[in-house]
């Protein structure tokens, strides 16, 4: 049987080293409502009591509404401080700024938010002294479905190894807020997104490719498709190591 309480004396142990080694004040997290933010929300205000979760709604209705109240639950619940920055029209006035440049598609328009997010986070951070903690679990990372520069960063992640149904069993140990572990995962970029809708696949059965390597061929074939096309999210920034009179570049 796993046992949670020593994983969780591990992991804010962890979180605690990190920012005394940085000498950081604080840290600061986005809390969007979901089941990760939830854990890492919960794991770094036991490390550093300073923990700051800020709620980012971007132009999707969800993000007043339901997402803002479930963050708000989580905060309440664990007694994290809670602010709150409204991106709408910063996204607004950048679509409406890039637009003269470039015609933007829904991929172009769905990364806005995970970008403004993160700069929000980091302007925080810097105005603070706090780490920024990242929210992204090893299901997502291998899948490739989070957002280069936007959601995908942070000064650290402390459960990136955690399989989805592991941040799900994790919150259930925790007695996170009910309505945060009942609902269906979602990044929140739209109304009515969810993960596993936009994928094709259930987290379920990445989970189950990726702790036993097995599944159906149909699942797996979708699972294959994202892991390879997002190879480069997962790279380091590919940088030249010629020298002089020598030309090359990293793959």
């Amino acid at each position: 049987m796993r046992d949670y309480q020593a994983e969780f004396e591990g992991r804010v142990a962890y979180i605690r080293s990190l920012v005394e080694s940085a000498h950081a004040s604080g840290i600061v997290f986005g809390n969007s409502g979901g089941k990760d933010s939830a854990l890492v929300g919960i794991l770094c205000k036991a490390a550093c009591e300073n923990t700051v979760g800020v709620i980012m709604p971007c132009a999707s209705r969800r993000n007043y509404g339901a997402d803002a109240a479930d963050g708000r639950a989580l905060a309440e619940a664990f007694g994290i401080e809670t602010r709150t920055v409204d991106l709408s029209s910063a996204r607004e006035a950048l679509v409406t700024a890039v637009g003269e440049a470039a015609a933007l598609n829904d991929m172009a328009l769905n990364n806005l938010a995970p970008r403004l997010r993160m700069t929000a986070l980091y302007a925080v951070a810097a105005a603070e002294n706090r780490l920024v903690a990242g929210t992204g679990n090893r299901s997502e990372i291998y899948m490739g479905y989070f957002t280069k520069w936007g959601d995908g960063a942070s000064d650290f992640d402390p459960i990136a190894d955690l399989t989805a149904t592991e941040v799900f069993a994790f919150l259930e140990y925790l007695k996170a807020p009910r309505q945060v572990i009942d609902k269906a995962p979602s990044a929140g970029l739209f109304d009515g997104q969810t993960d596993e809708q936009e994928m094709g696949v259930r987290y379920a059965a990445i989970d189950e490719w990726i702790l036993h390597g097995t599944g159906g061929e149909d699942d797996l074939a979708v699972i294959r498709r994202f892991h390879a096309r997002s190879e480069h999210k997962r790279r380091p920034i590919s940088t030249y190591r010629g020298s002089v009179g020598q030309s090359g570049q990293d793959s």
